[in-house]
């Protein structure tokens, strides 16, 4: 293998260290606030790149082009469909958070509902990220790293150790950027990364249609087009993996809850330095999503005319970036894939200890009357986060002995939790007297109905629509309770922070525009478009 492959890789992750270092080095993380909210000071830039960034991890990359090159481009609907959920949170739920100082999603529970709630639903974030989120993100990116860089062949070791020294690898620069940098810190290599991915996204398109082509780029679109149409059709029909129905039912609302209410996702949000400068870094994070077909998709469909026949489908887009672009680009592309999947990581990594110290640990000090010094939390924050970390490493590689059932339980999962809590946080912002039992018996209500739905009864529906029938049922059984025992006084929402709470201006002409070039990706990608 040619050198300047790895030349290049390192090259990437040393600019964007430098940056790092540069930008940050006069930042003190001596609070909780200046080390998981970077002191409150994010501009636009840094929270569209690092939101952007955060929810591009190496799974995806491997993902989405071995569903595009199995399937079809129906998958695009949960990317596109997230620009409509991204617009709905900085409308809605941005005021919300600012105007209350939220360090965490679950803080607007404990003040609408109680503190029981705002715990029990940390505890399921703080699960969700050290069962789930952080050993498969670092799987997901050793296994996408061997695929590009052959580790094993070249060090002639077994596929399960190159995967072991690759988890280890990411493990230790993922954990020292976020300990020792903090929030600032990752987002600032975000904006680099994520600067690298929208170049790696136009050149490996570029490049592959020209490769497709034999050195014309014309020739090559024409090819992708005209052979294999039943593969550009994003409209999944009802028995399809992904029916185009499901956009307006469970995949809606799990976009909303993503977007809005998963910690790791929206926390660089509450970093920032107003309301505006929130719904504008939103905004830019959902044009990174109009271009994520170029890295997600388009690889997939290239490689679908390139190698109509293979064995190995989840090897789509590791043999495509290693056949078709040359070395030095190809080096850059691992680097884009290896920054989204530190990116994701890091941003898990950093929530588990927001979540720990602000929800769980640093109240349960108060409550003993301990010392809840800054020092004393951000010490604890530091080695839970290594624990964690080293817990991850230890177990990743263990995912592959599962054949995929794990990885695939483990995502279907999410979906206990995803919902009902966007239900409970829904049913808390438009009403004002429901009360906390409400909010717990619809947590038990939904998790034990959809359990129900999965292992013992068979509805014949897909598990998106289930959620949203779900969704429904749990929040009138919520409206119902506050029917018959309402709160004694009205909530009022507070106003705790002193963070500007003026909405951007502009922003219902860049919420039309996005939905519109949202719109247009469907029909491209559509019977009358270019599967017709």
């Amino acid at each position: 293998m040619d050198r300047s492959i790895f030349i290049s890789f390192f090259l990437l992750l040393l600019v964007a260290a430098l940056v790092t270092v540069l930008k940050s080095r006069r930042q003190t993380n001596r609070t909780s606030v200046g080390y998981f909210l970077g002191s409150r000071s994010f501009n636009f830039w840094m929270i569209g790149c690092s939101i952007f960034l955060t929810n591009m991890s190496a799974n995806q990359f491997i993902g989405e082009n071995e569903f595009v090159y199995t399937t079809n481009v129906s998958v695009i609907a949960w990317g596109m469909s997230s620009i409509l959920a991204i617009i709905i949170v900085a409308e809605c739920l941005m005021p919300v958070y600012l105007r209350i100082g939220a360090v965490t999603t679950p803080d607007f529970l404990g003040l609408r509902f109680d503190k029981q709630t705002q715990q029990m639903v940390s505890v399921i974030f703080l699960l969700s990220y050290i069962v789930n989120l952080i050993p498969t993100v670092l799987y997901g990116c050793a296994v996408a790293m061997n695929g590009l860089f052959h580790i094993d062949e070249r060090m002639g070791i077994s596929y399960f150790a190159a995967i072991r020294i690759l988890v280890v690898f990411i493990g230790i620069i993922g954990c020292l950027y976020t300990v020792l940098g903090g929030l600032r810190a990752i987002t600032i290599t975000d904006m680099v990364q994520g600067a690298g991915m929208v170049i790696g996204g136009v050149c490996i398109t570029w490049l592959g249609l020209r490769y497709l082509g034999n050195g014309h780029l014309l020739a090559g679109l024409e090819e992708l087009v005209s052979n294999n149409r039943e593969h550009l059709n994003a409209i999944g029909g009802p028995h399809d993996a992904i029916p185009f129905g499901t956009v307006f039912t469970g995949m809606l609302l799990i976009n909303i809850y993503y977007w809005g209410m998963e910690q790791y996702i929206i926390q660089e949000a509450f970093a920032s330095k107003s309301l505006a400068e929130s719904q504008k870094g939103l905004s830019l994070a959902a044009v990174g999503k109009l271009l994520a077909p170029l890295l997600l998709n388009v690889p997939g469909l290239i490689a679908l005319q390139l190698y109509p026949h293979l064995d190995n489908t989840a090897a789509v887009f590791p043999k495509m970036v290693g056949d078709v672009l040359p070395p030095l680009m190809a080096g850059f592309i691992a680097a884009v894939v290896f920054g989204g999947a530190l990116s994701t990581f890091n941003a898990g990594l950093n929530s588990i200890g927001t979540l720990f110290i602000m929800n769980i640990y640093k109240p349960w000090l108060v409550k003993k009357n301990s010392d809840a010094g800054e020092a004393k939390l951000l010490r604890h924050a530091k080695l839970l986060q290594v624990a964690v970390t080293v817990g991850a490493v230890v177990f990743a590689p263990y995912i592959m002995l599962f054949s995929g059932g794990f990885y695939n339980y483990l995502q279907k999962a999410a979906s206990f939790f995803s919902v009902p809590v966007f239900t409970i946080m829904l049913v808390g912002l438009i009403t004002k007297r429901v009360p906390a039992i409400a909010a717990k018996i619809g947590l038990v209500f939904f998790v034990i109905a959809y359990a129900g739905t999965q292992f013992f009864i068979d509805t014949r529906l897909h598990y998106l629509h289930v959620l949203a029938i779900l969704f429904l049922l749990t929040g009138g059984l919520m409206l119902l309770i506050g029917r018959f025992r309402p709160m004694e006084q009205r909530f009022q929402l507070p106003a705790l922070s002193g963070a500007p709470l003026q909405p951007w201006r502009s922003r219902y002409f860049y919420y039309a525009l996005l939905l519109v070039l949202m719109i247009s990706v469907f029909l491209v990608f559509s019977p009358v478009g270019l599967a017709r």
